[in-house]
């Protein structure tokens, strides 16, 4: 494990393997962990670097008022860290969002992108009353004690999650911190960088589950018809964590995208 400092705030990331660097995002309530089975594969041909963003994992707590763009500062700053030039750049869900807030301050740090079943903030991508009402939701799970604080979004996947995959997600769920998560749910209901994505001119690729149900395949069409050249891989019978779901469908489709853009 590796340390950077910005902002104020110590952001842990780990690094594996050689050659091109890949450098991975986790969605909210997660950390770098949820990367687990794309590191261990993918490391024999690829420099993976998995991050916990401020606040979540081992990095540090989530400073009062860090807004979405401090959370692409500290993702480049992580970046930088690694020395290796611009990356090819992976983001799940929120960790998608900051990935697009990342290229709109640092695009020189960016080789390629990958979206996976992510969103333009929700404000960029759902209708107003589907935030309203997952904003609705958040406020609901925030307000429970702590010791009843169950961090699980619903719809997260197709069919519930994967069993091999238990004993990490009981962890990652365990070290969830109520306050990065509020940060980070109020910040995606309010994000909206559709503006951005016709301005993208790196490599883009879209990779979602088919049976996504809180960023709708709907939603990777929006984002292929906004990016120029973007290319679409939906894999089969997956939902939001596809992941998981489909670790090795969907590290081979990482796999052939990251090695012809590397």
């Amino acid at each position: 494990m590796a340390v950077v400092r910005v902002g104020g705030v110590d952001v842990a990331y780990t690094r594996t393997g050689r050659g091109p660097v890949l450098v991975l995002a986790h969605g909210a309530g997660a950390d770098g962990r949820m990367w687990q089975p794309q590191a261990e594969a993918l490391a024999d041909e690829f420099t993976v670097v998995a991050w916990d963003e401020p606040g979540s994992g081992r990095s540090g707590a989530l400073p009062a008022g860090f807004g979405l763009a401090d959370f692409a500062h500290a993702l480049a700053a992580v970046i930088e860290d690694v020395g290796t030039g611009p990356a090819q750049v992976a983001g799940l869900s929120w960790g998608g969002t900051v990935v697009l807030e990342l290229y709109r301050w640092r695009p020189d740090l960016v080789r390629s992108l990958l979206m996976v079943d992510t969103y333009a903030g929700w404000k960029g991508s759902l209708p107003p009353e589907e935030v309203a009402a997952r904003v609705e939701g958040a406020r609901r799970m925030l307000a429970a004690p702590r010791e009843e604080f169950d961090p699980t979004l619903p719809g997260l996947y197709a069919d519930g999650p994967p069993e091999r995959f238990a004993a990490v997600l009981e962890a990652m769920n365990r070290d969830v911190r109520p306050e990065t998560m509020g940060a980070q749910l109020s910040l995606m209901a309010e994000a909206d960088e559709t503006d951005l994505l016709p301005r993208i001119t790196v490599p883009t690729l879209l990779l979602w589950g088919e049976r996504d149900a809180r960023s709708p395949l709907e939603v990777a069409h929006a984002f292929q018809d906004a990016i120029p050249h973007a290319e679409l891989v939906v894999i089969p019978a997956v939902g939001h964590m596809s992941n998981l779901e489909a670790p090795e469908a969907f590290t081979a489709a990482v796999r052939a995208f990251c090695r012809a853009h590397a």
